[in-house]
């Protein structure tokens, strides 16, 4: 098992006002799965989303990946988690404005030891001819899949998704998910994706559909769609 969620749970607030954002979430994911975690607004999934990525903590439960549970971990050690299993694509791009799209993607390639090849990854993602671009000069697809580069630069064993396809028209979102499932394809990362779009789950080796913090259904999709081929 590579990445195990055990009996997850999550609050915010005190006393009178304390909200269960997660109540007991379980499931786990294999190597190189997509991984669709989809629900309406408040179900919880990007709190979910954001204790896998260590940005969060948990009240109780753990999740642990190759049996390293970050529960264990101190501050130092969690950087460390974070920079060598993860990378992060939001639905804000989040770029660095006087950098252009190569610098950018470079930005994730300083946090790894094991970078992939720069030059190669922009035309996987169609940025070679962008390359010299400030995000300022790109479309809203371009700087997605800029973002994509630099959290995929680094190689991350996870390459966690919330809604990257949130702030995008029909096409380009249907382009970010195919390079999303071309990136998985050929760099055997593990992605786990926040939606709220039924569509996507179609794409997904696993969904892992919630409702007020509860799994309301935890499958393997049998009959997988191609990006290309989703319809909404």
């Amino acid at each position: 098992m590579f990445l195990e969620i055990k009996n997850l749970k999550k609050s915010f607030g005190t006393q009178a006002n304390r909200t269960e954002v997660l109540k007991g979430i379980d499931f786990s994911v294999e190597k190189g799965e997509i991984c669709v975690l989809l629900g309406p607004s408040g179900s919880g999934k990007s709190t979910l989303l954001n204790i896998i990525g260590g940005i969060d903590n948990a009240d109780e439960g753990y999740i642990a990946i190759n049996g390293e549970r970050t529960v264990d971990m101190n501050e130092k050690s969690l950087t460390r988690y974070r920079r060598r299993h993860l990378g992060y694509v939001f639905q804000m791009y989040n770029l660095i404005p006087n950098l252009n799209v190569k610098e950018n993607i470079e930005v994730g390639a300083y946090l790894s030891d094991r970078a992939l090849n720069i030059n190669e990854l922009m035309k996987t993602l169609g940025l070679y001819e962008h390359r010299n671009k400030l995000p300022n000069q790109l479309s809203g697809g371009q700087q997605q899949r800029t973002a994509i580069g630099r959290a995929i630069v680094k190689n991350p064993d996870i390459l966690l998704c919330d809604e990257p396809t949130g702030a995008l028209d029909y096409q380009t979102s249907k382009e970010i998910l195919r390079l999303i499932e071309e990136v998985n394809h050929r760099y055997g990362n593990t992605v786990i994706m926040v939606t709220h779009n039924d569509a996507i789950k179609n794409m997904a080796d696993r969904v892992v559909k919630l409702r007020d913090g509860q799994i309301r259904k935890n499958y393997v999709n049998e009959e997988k769609i191609a990006a290309c081929d989703l319809d909404w």
